[in-house]
């Protein structure tokens, strides 16, 4: 889960790294009367999980409360590369002397974290990682051991920071360590981190996401989630325990493993091209149970996306057999009832593979058509929901 930037600056100031004052306004008003509260120039800022507010327009600088009400009335509403802003923050003005970037993420490739570091922060570390790479630091971080004071004075010194600046950056990024490890998170990042007039570090703009895995050990965690912005499909799929990301295409998937269900959008979108462009329409994996009740919960939340035209289910069977996956797709057919009213394109191999296929014949769903193989049945649902356009 990715979080807006007051609630990572938010989550920053509990772990006690160094922040200014922020207040969450969702109207005019309340803009202005934050920023009566914190007092003297603030920073009207956009809340949306996309980068590039500041040259949509969607973070300007008020000298006066007035001001901070004329700018929340435009920026509330806005369209930020498809997010809507339903909320700003009022920030404390700063009187920034110097910016640099930090970040910790995870780095799987290498089951470590990777700290990143620079002395020239402030703009989109990407183009920076590209254009000077050698102006990037990069460490690798222990996982059992974190972010220590040893590891962050190692960031600093191959960041190049002098040495009184990267003494004041040490601890405060030892507690950014903290917030990354305690908070379970994947992303800590902090562009820019300051150093102000008077010479103090402060983060100013921070981004944090969290790993939903390690939900139940944060109770405080789901108050984080935030309904305006979350895809009514996604939170359906979680609350039925599905492992469900939506796309932008026709052709719903469901399959049984990761890995499969990554190469079936991939044959899926191969094949659609052959049928008007139609792509898939979501990441759908129901794992080794193919019960009836997760046939149905799966049919359910893809059948209820008005972009989908057709469906394909590519399951192997393995400790799941394809009868059990048979049984369970004409049982979630007869629970879903009049509410499936989209074609489906079901291939099924692996153990039991011939009596799976002879449930499906029997039951003689006019929905379900039945195919031998993963290319044939990616190229009958592109046909499929091609028709339906």
């Amino acid at each position: 889960m990715d979080l807006f930037e007051y609630q990572a600056r938010d989550i920053f100031e509990k772990h006690g790294v160094p922040v200014l004052q922020g207040i969450v306004a969702t109207t005019p008003e309340e803009a202005k009367a934050a920023a009566e509260k914190i007092g003297g120039v603030t920073v009207v800022k956009a809340q949306v999980k996309v980068g590039g507010r500041g040259k949509a327009g969607g973070v300007k600088v008020a000298k006066t409360a007035d001001e901070a009400y004329e700018y929340a009335q435009q920026i509330l509403g806005m369209d930020i590369k498809g997010h809507t802003v339903h909320r700003v923050m009022i920030a404390q003005g700063a009187d920034i002397a110097e910016e640099y970037y930090f970040s910790v993420l995870l780095d799987r490739a290498n089951r470590s974290y990777l700290a990143m570091c620079s002395v020239e922060g402030g703009m989109e570390i990407e183009q920076l990682a590209v254009e000077r790479p050698e102006a990037l630091a990069r460490v690798e971080v222990d996982p059992a051991a974190g972010l220590t004071e040893e590891k962050a004075r190692e960031i600093v010194a191959q960041a190049k920071f002098d040495e009184e600046t990267g003494a004041k950056i040490v601890p405060v990024l030892v507690k950014l360590g903290e917030v990354y490890k305690n908070e379970d998170a994947t992303l800590v990042e902090v562009n820019p981190l300051v150093k102000t007039g008077e010479g103090d570090i402060v983060a100013l703009d921070g981004k944090v996401s969290l790993d939903d895995n390690a939900d139940f050990r944060h109770e405080d965690h789901a108050s984080l989630v935030d309904k305006n912005t979350e895809d009514p499909l996604e939170a359906k799929a979680k609350e039925k325990g599905l492992n469900y990301v939506k796309l932008d295409g026709e052709i719903g998937i469901i399959g049984n493993g990761a890995g499969l269900v990554m190469s079936t959008l991939d044959v899926v979108a191969y094949a659609g091209e052959k049928h008007g462009g139609v792509k898939p329409a979501n990441f759908l994996d129901i794992g080794g149970g193919a019960s009836a009740e997760v046939m149905a919960n799966g049919l359910d939340v893809i059948l209820n996306d008005p972009q989908v035209k057709s469906v394909f289910v590519n399951v192997f069977g393995g400790i799941t057999a394809c009868d059990a996956v048979a049984n369970g797709i004409v049982k979630a057919l007869e629970i879903l009832g009049d509410t499936a009213t989209k074609p489906l394109v079901v291939r099924l191999d692996g153990n039991n593979v011939e009596e799976g296929r002879r449930i499906l014949e029997e039951a003689n769903h006019p929905l379900v058509t039945s195919v031998d193989t993963m290319d044939g049945g990616a190229d009958k649902a592109a046909e499929l929901a091609a028709a339906a356009n």
